[in-house]
């Protein structure tokens, strides 16, 4: 029998996270293309890292991290005395990270591919930075923008490698879709897992249905 609880935390988990990604991504892709410092090659490789990385290695690096023994988790501990390891904002932190690098990428290719001859047209019209990023630099990037959300939503969906590292398989509380699928299949019930992979096919197949039909119309 299908146990809706991942699926709406799987849900919940992506929303929250590309939230965060979003604003991540824009803000690092736009002062990546506005500096040019030694080391820059370097930093935009370590961006896009999770990207090649495995997702369990990269789940091993963010365990030592929050971990209780870790820096991060010390911190909390002692200072909030609270923990993120085995919660749902572990969860949410390993989506973070492993689609980080699709919406940088989405969004570096969209700023790049802007005539900066119109940003400029702006400043000498005495429009401000804020002024020409919001309605110059944003609007004529908004499809990279909005592939780049779509993306990072599907790809958190998925996770599954480093989620099992910081948040682990709790039902009920830390369990999304991919945790659910594997450990049914572990316990021989294909017919559940096959559900759950019906539902998160379906669900990630309407997401880049609906990307491409919008695409298809701003063309």
């Amino acid at each position: 029998m299908v146990e809706w609880q991942p699926v709406i935390l799987s849900l919940k988990v992506a929303s929250i996270s590309v939230v965060f990604v979003f604003f991540l991504g824009v803000l690092s892709a736009y002062i990546m293309r506005s500096i040019n410092i030694p080391g820059k090659i370097a930093l935009e490789s370590l961006f896009t890292l999770p990207l090649v990385l495995p997702p369990v290695v990269i789940g091993f690096l963010l365990l030592v991290l929050i971990g209780k023994q870790g820096p991060v988790g010390i911190f909390l501990k002692n200072y909030f005395d609270t923990q993120i390891i085995f919660t749902p904002a572990a969860a949410v932190l390993a989506g973070i990270v492993v689609s980080f690098p699709l919406m940088y990428q989405s969004t570096k290719a969209a700023f790049e591919s802007i005539d900066k001859t119109l940003e400029d047209a702006a400043r000498t019209l005495g429009a401000s930075e804020w002024r020409v990023f919001w309605t110059v630099t944003i609007p004529l990037s908004w499809p990279g923008l909005v592939s780049g959300l779509v993306l990072s939503f599907a790809r958190t969906l998925g996770e599954f490698g480093a989620t099992i590292m910081i948040a682990g398989n709790i039902p009920g509380k830390t369990q999304t879709i991919p945790l659910a699928i594997y450990f049914a299949t572990e316990s021989n019930d294909l017919v559940t897992a096959g559900m759950y992979v019906i539902i998160i096919s379906v669900v990630t197949f309407s997401i880049i249905f609906g990307l491409n039909q919008w695409k298809g119309r701003k063309c």
